[in-house]
């Protein structure tokens, strides 16, 4: 490892994660023409947006920078695969990681691995039902569209806020910063789907100012506690969310993160670590 990122990773130990995210997430809502304009401008040209496929093309248009970082794409700019057991990839960016979930543990990089039950919030039972499962992790770059789709049709049964750190997510820190994506603030939704149960892990990361889902708004930031919020029928109205559909979205950042349990899934053989991937796309072979 360089000097250089020796340093990077120590300065993700030593900065004020939390307050240097709010203070940047507040930039992002700014609404002052001289600076969103700027601000959005420099952006789209420092990692080539691809504007001709957004539903607004022109840049000028966005009330502030979340709103064009989270901007809808044209009808039909992402077509879902339309093989009938097909499980879609949730976002555009690039696989991470993909594989089978071992003792409990999800491999992250090499030398790294970090445990399912401390990604989903520390509750056995939770956990228990993708142990022996298979997982993959979806890296989302600053050039990417930021909005997380579902894989499979599903009901959800519960959504938990997971409080934590918020390192930058990158290959560097994958790499040298233990259970990273079992550290970072994240939010997991869990689902019922016809392949069984289903998570898709929302990650935070340096800067990312925020997390929404369809169902709920504004996750993130909330007071930094563990909280669980169940959607049985006992509890609420059941939300069903189709193949395809909208889950959340990302305002700044970072990674999704796909489980199922075992027996479920067999990804597609293209797919390896640093794949390039798009949300719609196949991820997963005939089913098991």
């Amino acid at each position: 490892m360089s000097m250089q990122q020796r340093l990077f990773i120590l300065s993700q130990y030593l900065l004020p994660h939390h307050l240097l995210s709010r203070l940047i997430g507040c930039a992002a809502e700014c609404k002052a023409s001289w600076f969103k304009s700027r601000l959005i401008n420099w952006f789209a040209q420092q990692y080539q947006v691809n504007m001709s496929e957004a539903e607004v093309e022109q840049l000028d248009a966005y009330e502030h920078f979340n709103a064009f970082f989270t901007r809808a794409l044209k009808e039909g700019a992402r077509p879902l695969d339309a093989t009938p057991d097909a499980i879609l990839c949730p976002a555009d960016g690039a696989v991470s990681q993909l594989g089978p979930i071992e003792h409990g543990r999800i491999f992250q990089a090499k030398g790294h691995s970090f445990s399912v039950l401390e990604l989903l919030g520390g509750d056995n039972e939770r956990a228990a039902a993708f142990m022996g499962g298979e997982f993959a992790i979806i890296y989302l770059s600053p050039k990417d569209y930021h909005r997380v789709h579902m894989p499979l049709a599903g009901t959800l049964r519960e959504m938990v806020y997971v409080p934590g750190r918020l390192f930058s997510v990158n290959q560097t820190t994958a790499e040298n910063v233990p259970e990273l994506f079992a550290r970072n603030e994240r939010v997991v939704c869990l689902f019922d789907t016809e392949r069984g149960p289903m998570a898709v892990v929302l990650v935070g990361a340096m800067i990312v100012a925020s997390i929404e889902t369809v169902w709920a708004g504004l996750v993130t930031p909330p007071k930094r506690e563990l909280k669980t919020t169940r959607y049985d029928a006992a509890a609420r109205a059941p939300i069903s969310l189709e193949k395809g559909a909208e889950l959340g979205r990302f305002k700044l950042g970072s990674t999704a993160i796909v489980l199922f349990g075992p027996e479920q899934v067999q990804w597609a053989a293209e797919l390896a670590a640093g794949t390039s991937v798009r949300m719609g796309q196949r991820l997963s072979a005939a089913q098991v």
